[in-house]
């Protein structure tokens, strides 16, 4: 008999009795489904077994790790159902860029994507969730998962695991069909209830519950974001660099300077393009930036800022932060704390007041806020703005027309920016962009505020929140959106992240991430930070910049 401490009671289970057995004993405690145990400190799937004493805790599809192994076990559902359906045909699916709650999917094939396709689908991913079938998971050897994926013809993860380090990788099989999968997965198909599936531009949209673990909102289309994504990834594509494994490649054949040279002109070339809209558009006095954390705000500002130059106009950096309210009158959130990502944060009537008497020609003391006292201060920052003269303001709030309610439509030009980016880990695993950006801003905290890796992990969460409620919301109002993703950043931050990431001890409750990302950074071959040019968004993370980041 073996003893599990969960939570206060400790109870018994013969050894060898599954997860899964004990998780449902306890499932009526909880109003979200349990699809994981974390045994000890470490996650386990359902179908793993008691061995020995340990505490156990559930984990449910409301949690992180839950939610993501939720979804990546509903895509294999889906591509379950398009081999069902019409593999004998050579369809195969490829799983694109994630939108809104869900993801952008596209058959590959002689086959053209109709709303009677899109519903076949979901009837035969519903009687596939009906059937209960198992997930199995087996354990094999990189190189027979290699010569299985070419047998198969999943090339991105042949490519995928020929830079593997590890000897083993762990298959998972529903009703005889095969794949790799980045991260646990539910135990049976009987728990994956809650999805939906619907057309989207030349394919269709998978999509996953939000907030409501048991329900999948509306889907909402965002246009912007579409074709930012699918730019984004046309160019890779363009490159040979869709996958990690390509990005390997070029990396083992010494292509990547070249790759480097490429992204950054191109990069530039953007943003000398969004330049000449902007003086094109004419009488637009302030050129409002807002974006996630770690999207490369402040670069992409400054760079911004050089090309407006060079177009003759006179640009002038205003960051938001200098508008915050003194810290005595910062409001509280829910849990007491300060909450600095609020837009009250901020002294909206001041900056409305501000611009409004720039804009009718007056010449105005702008406020510098004191981070270290935590006030704000005059300090003799006089600024009146002529013919050619423009305010580059940089800010979470910036696309929010309450923060600037009093200043006409016409004067402003909306820039969301964020770190799309073009890679995916292979055909069915997309690269999250919220790990590009916690990676980002792991080393950039190390660096420049000497916060460990632990605690940016641990304050992500929040960040996250923040932007959900913040930023997200506006993105589909601004005039242009912003891909500043570099498709080889990853493979240039690993050696710096890797070390700050493994100094996160064991018995910490962030260590489950670290391990998560020490994995996926696992899938890159490094490359040396001395290809960088000063001017890169990246070097406001690793350092090195020629700007003030």
């Amino acid at each position: 008999m073996c003893q599990l401490t969960i939570g206060e009671k400790t109870e018994s289970y013969p050894a060898g009795t599954t997860f899964r057995a004990v998780a449902e004993k306890h499932q009526a405690e909880y109003e979200d489904d349990i699809v994981l145990v974390l045994a000890g400190n470490k996650l386990r799937e359902l179908t793993k077994r008691v061995e020995d004493d340990t505490t156990l805790s559930f984990v449910t599809t409301k949690d992180a790790a839950g939610r993501k192994a939720y979804r990546r076990s509903v895509t294999l559902l889906m591509q379950k159902a398009v081999h069902n359906l019409y593999g004998d045909r050579g369809i195969t699916v490829r799983v694109n860029h994630s939108i809104g709650q869900g993801n952008y999917c596209e058959l590959q094939g002689e086959i053209t994507v109709t709303d009677e396709v899109v519903s076949s689908l979901k009837k035969e991913m519903q009687r596939l969730c009906e059937a209960d079938l198992p997930l199995n998971k087996k354990s094999m050897h990189t190189d027979d998962a290699v010569e299985l994926f070419k047998r198969l013809g999943m090339k991105d993860k042949e490519r995928l695991f020929r830079y593997r380090r590890s000897s083993r990788v762990n298959i998972y099989e529903l009703d005889h069909y095969k794949d790799y999968f980045y991260g646990y997965m539910v135990p049976s198909t009987g728990y994956l209830k809650y999805f939906d599936l619907v057309s989207y531009k030349e394919g269709f949209m998978l999509l996953y519950p939000g907030k409501d673990s048991r329900r999948v909102d509306p889907f909402v289309p965002s246009e912007n974001l579409y074709q930012t994504l699918k730019e984004s990834s046309a160019w890779g594509k363009t490159m040979g660099v869709g996958t990690i494994g390509a990005l390997n490649d070029a990396i083992a054949e010494g292509r990547i300077g070249d790759i480097i040279l490429i992204q950054e002109a191109l990069m530039e070339q953007k943003i000398g393009q969004l330049a000449e809209q902007i003086v094109k558009a004419g009488d637009k006095k302030f050129i409002m930036i807002a974006g996630p954390s770690s999207s490369g705000k402040t670069t992409f500002s400054h760079r911004l800022s050089i090309q407006l130059s060079a177009q003759g106009l006179h640009p002038h950096p205003v960051p938001l932060d200098d508008f915050y309210l003194d810290r005595s009158m910062t409001p509280r959130d829910e849990n007491g704390n300060m909450d600095f990502e609020c837009l009250e944060a901020l002294d909206v009537e001041r900056f409305n007041h501000d611009m409004g008497e720039l804009l009718a020609g007056k010449c105005v003391e702008l406020p510098i806020f004191n981070f270290k006292t935590g006030k704000r201060e005059e300090r003799g920052r006089m600024m009146q703005l002529g013919a050619d003269d423009v305010l580059v303001i940089e800010g979470i709030h910036g696309l929010n027309d309450k923060l600037s309610y009093s200043l006409p439509k016409s004067s402003k030009f909306k820039i969301y920016i964020s770190a799309l980016t073009q890679l995916d880990i292979d055909e069915h695993n997309c690269l999250p962009t919220t790990d590009g950006r916690l990676i980002r801003r792991i080393v950039r905290d190390a660096r420049t505020r000497a916060t460990s890796a632990q605690e940016t992990i641990a304050m992500w969460d929040s960040v996250r929140r923040g932007e959900e409620k913040n930023i997200f919301p506006f993105q589909e109002g601004a005039d242009v959106m912003f891909n500043s993703a570099l498709i080889y950043e990853l493979a240039v931050l690993k050696q710096y992240a890797e070390p700050l990431l493994f100094a996160i001890d064991k018995d910490c409750p962030e260590y489950l991430e670290a391990k998560r990302l020490l994995k996926f950074l696992d899938y890159f071959l490094p490359v040396p930070s001395e290809h960088v040019s000063k001017n890169s968004i990246l070097r406001e993370f690793i350092g090195g910049s020629c700007f003030n980041v």
